[in-house]
């Protein structure tokens, strides 16, 4: 990947130098979290698949969704985990490529994804009489599959960019993963370039699937404030409910920090943002659709009483 036009074999992850002394902390911190998320993304995957009633397009996407969640965080925490425990903070340049890219193409594929479940909310609530003969099974494979592709391929210009980039020393990424802004100010080519490209291909990403997403929302809302009765208004309401709370947090973390030129940013502040959209949003995106949906709701109290029942035989 370059090779020839770099001296740097590896990258120092600095993660959190200023916060050494509680390290022990955060790891037991971040363990709890990354066991919570890939639990609970898990149960709800399970809970979809073994549930007649969740065999319908939003489940099915939403299942896609947990299925992300759970790589998403895969790709970051476990590097971050064993950094907090070990004096190896090394990674090499190849290893640091894949990650960056890994981690950009889930990011990009959750994007495309939120934006499909947007459009199946707004045939639901705006076109119901539509809905069972656009959104099939075949649809929302197709949709949830077109947001896997999609997210793989859009970063692949981006990364290509960053791993032929000249890079001399230091070699010390001032992060707790490989990302692009802090790999940019190691470079010791220029990265005009480069950071034009990223933050255009970002914001293009970003830009439209948030703007879709958020027309969606305005026929929806204007659909619902339509419907005569406060039941109907609250119950339409309450079947898109969790994924605009997921939507909100997501956006509003990611556009902070990508679609504004790389030279803005505080690396502080990107690391708290980071950790927002890295970790605390998968975390939160279980217990979001568990008490926001009643749907699910239900189902996962089945699940729970089965395994309770189960115990207790025993």
């Amino acid at each position: 990947m370059g090779d020839n036009q770099t001296f740097v074999t590896e990258f120092i992850i600095l993660g959190f130098p200023s916060l050494k002394k509680i390290y022990p902390f955060m790891f037991l911190l971040f363990l709890i979290i990354y066991v919570f998320t890939v639990t609970g993304n898990i149960i709800i995957f399970i809970t979809v698949l073994t549930h007649y009633k969740l065999q319908i397009p939003m489940f099915y996407l939403l299942n896609h969704l947990s299925a992300m969640e759970i790589l998403y965080t895969s790709v970051i925490i476990p590097k971050m985990l064993s950094s907090f425990v070990t004096k190896s903070q090394s990674i090499s340049f190849n290893n640091c490529m894949i990650q960056l890219y890994l981690f950009s193409s889930l990011g990009a594929s959750e994007c495309y994804l939120l934006t499909a479940m947007a459009y199946d909310r707004y045939l639901a609530i705006c076109k119901p009489l539509h809905y069972s003969s656009k959104m099939t099974n075949a649809t929302s494979l197709q949709m949830a599959s077109g947001s896997w592709v999609g997210g793989f391929i859009s970063p692949i210009l981006p990364v290509a960019l960053i791993s032929k980039l000249v890079f001399c020393g230091p070699n010390q990424v001032n992060y707790f993963y490989c990302d692009a802004q802090p790999l940019l100010k190691l470079a010791c080519s220029s990265t005009q370039f480069t950071e034009t490209a990223i933050s255009i291909l970002a914001t293009g990403l970003i830009f439209s699937s948030f703007l879709l997403t958020v027309l969606s929302y305005i026929f929806i809302i204007s659909t619902i404030i339509q419907i005569p009765s406060a039941t109907g208004r609250k119950k339409a309401f309450s079947t898109c409910a969790s994924h605009l709370t997921v939507v909100m947090i997501y956006y509003g973390t990611i556009t902070a920090m990508y679609m504004q030129p790389m030279s803005r940013f505080s690396l502080d502040m990107n690391k708290v943002l980071s950790l927002l959209y890295t970790v605390v949003t998968p975390m939160l995106n279980p217990i979001i659709y568990s008490l926001r949906n009643k749907e699910m709701k239900h189902s996962l109290n089945k699940v729970f009483k089965r395994v309770k029942k189960g115990s207790d035989e025993e």
